[in-house]
């Protein structure tokens, strides 16, 4: 069994969901630190919008509504959530 580039970009699409998702959730229910909080939960966010954005770019169907809707909101969400990793990352001593 072969599988081809877009099949494997699928995979690892849902692969970091799973991540983005399981990031998201540990930094909402068990972390209590607030930055580490924080910056689990914007990880999660990337990793989320990452794979939900490759799923929407590989699929054969034309884009709908929603789709475009993704496409457009997706990039600022993540943009947001790398801009507060910056912001809260360990001071170099």
């Amino acid at each position: 069994m072969t599988l081809a580039a877009p099949e494997i970009a699928v995979l690892g699409s849902w692969a970091a969901t799973g991540l983005g998702l399981g990031l998201w959730l540990w930094g909402w229910f068990a972390e209590r630190h607030p930055i580490r909080k924080q910056r689990l939960q914007d990880t999660g966010v990337v990793l989320l919008f990452a794979g939900i954005l490759t799923r929407v770019v590989t699929k054969d169907q034309a884009f709908g509504v929603w789709d475009w809707f993704l496409l457009f909101v997706s990039p600022l969400f993540m943009a947001a959530a790398l801009w507060r990793l910056t912001r809260t990352e360990t001071p170099k001593p």
